[in-house]
């Protein structure tokens, strides 16, 4: 047992030069949201046209959006928490405040004094009469999911505790809340780095003979020590590890066998095609990241060259999608685009690719689903902006002579938009990685 424990405590070492303490996590994500508020914020609800933004949860019952903002010290809202932002553009000031009995952090102070005044929804129509915004914006949306987040409830109370006057004044914020999810800032980005790196180490590792054991490991069995490994290194995952197979022996399965009806006790050989999807949260950021390996048969020592040339099929796809990453064009036109490209160069494609930041499956523009190639309605109409991140995920379908069926490469790498075009956080794979079993 203690060379067991000495062992992991070896290779975590590497990753934890990496990972900030507790403490020094909470600072950082404070510094984050302070520039946030006053240097993102400000701009975001200029060019949406909301000077008013409300946003209204309770404990345990948060608003998406809201979420993002709360203190490091907070893992909930506390109680009924309802944050005003009033943006006054001709001052160039922007009031930030809580309505409620708690300071939210240090970057929102308390504006509600129970005893001066014990109802809670009047103090939030005293500070709505004073500003007198031209527009009032809510969480309500159709189509996003993550803008949607003022339950019934909530909304009532407001509806019935303001003037008539002001109820007019009422739209959906879904732009400015959208736009602050899916924005990042450089100090964000160098971050985002960090935790793609990680995220790559950990393949590697799974992708090793040191972790798996030719004809012993199942899929299953790897995907429980990835998402071991996420916890011993003090991190989280924002969903489970997938791993699948694809060999000469088996028919190729369709996405809902990749993702819900694989074998559970897939034994993992020589010969095999591993595919793996896995992503870590880590200071509010997400990764998703797809990548591919061969386990060498016992004549060969690289991985096969028909293999090699499917998985260049791929990246050229994925060079073909981000080459028409143009800002102000909706998910659905760049979907559209690429796919046409893309057929037109031979290619047997599928995007799926989606927004990625504060939540792994994040607000922005949806380019493609797997099971939507036509577009997206809501979601795809949805224009680029700079300063986003994105999951780059697609497969290519090729046919491989020697195995007598189709393939797929499925790939995907986190990716940034800004006024310079596209980049890849942190690179993308290129090869196949080698599982030599020796």
């Amino acid at each position: 047992m203690k060379k067991i424990i000495i062992l992991i405590f070896l290779i975590s070492n590497s990753f934890n030069a990496q990972i900030l303490d507790e403490k020094d996590r909470a600072q950082k994500i404070n510094e984050i949201l302070k520039y946030r508020f006053e240097n993102i914020l400000p701009d975001l609800m200029d060019k949406t046209d909301i000077d008013m933004w409300v946003l209204i949860s309770r404990e345990y019952n948060e608003d998406p959006v809201l979420k993002t903002m709360l203190p490091a010290e907070w893992l909930n809202a506390r109680r009924r928490t309802i944050l005003v932002f009033y943006r006054n553009k001709e001052n160039n000031t922007l009031d930030k405040l809580a309505v409620a009995r708690y300071n939210f952090g240090e970057n929102i102070i308390s504006a509600w004094d129970k005893e001066s005044q014990p109802n809670q929804w009047l103090r939030l129509n005293e500070i709505i009469e004073d500003r007198n915004p031209k527009k009032i914006g809510l969480n309500f949306s159709k189509y996003f999911n993550i803008a949607d987040g003022l339950d019934k409830t909530d909304y009532d109370e407001f509806m019935s505790n303001i003037s008539s006057l002001n109820k007019k004044k009422i739209v959906s914020a879904q732009k400015l809340a959208t736009a602050w999810i899916e924005t990042r800032t450089s100090q964000e980005m160098e971050i985002y780095k960090q935790i793609v790196t990680i995220t790559k180490q950990i393949i590697n590792e799974a992708f090793s003979t040191s972790v798996i054991k030719i004809g012993e490991t199942t899929t299953t069995d790897l995907e429980w020590w990835m998402r071991q490994k996420v916890t011993d290194l003090g991190l989280e995952t924002w969903f489970h590890p997938s791993i699948d197979i694809q060999r000469s022996s088996e028919i190729n399965g369709d996405h809902l066998r990749s993702f819900s009806n694989r074998p559970s006790e897939n034994i993992i050989q020589r010969g095999d095609l591993l595919h793996c999807d896995f992503g870590i949260t880590y200071l509010r950021l997400n990764s998703d990241c797809q990548q591919m390996a061969y386990i060498l048969n016992d004549n060969e020592k690289d991985v096969p060259y028909y293999l090699k040339e499917a998985f260049k099929d791929a990246n050229q796809l994925q060079d073909i999608l981000t080459s028409n990453f143009l800002h102000g064009n909706s998910g659905n036109e760049i979907l559209l685009n690429s796919l046409k490209e893309a057929k037109k160069k031979g290619l047997r494609p599928s995007i799926y690719t989606h927004p990625l930041g504060t939540y792994g499956h994040s607000s922005g523009p949806t380019i493609g689903m797997w099971d939507s190639q036509g577009g997206v309605v809501g979601t795809g109409d949805y224009p680029l902006n700079y300063n986003t991140v994105y999951a780059i995920e697609l497969n290519n379908t090729s046919y491989i002579n020697e195995w007598g069926r189709d393939i797929r490469i499925m790939l995907e790498e986190a990716g940034f938009y800004g006024v310079d075009g596209h980049r890849y956080v942190n690179g993308r794979q290129t090869q196949i990685k080698i599982v030599n079993p020796k």
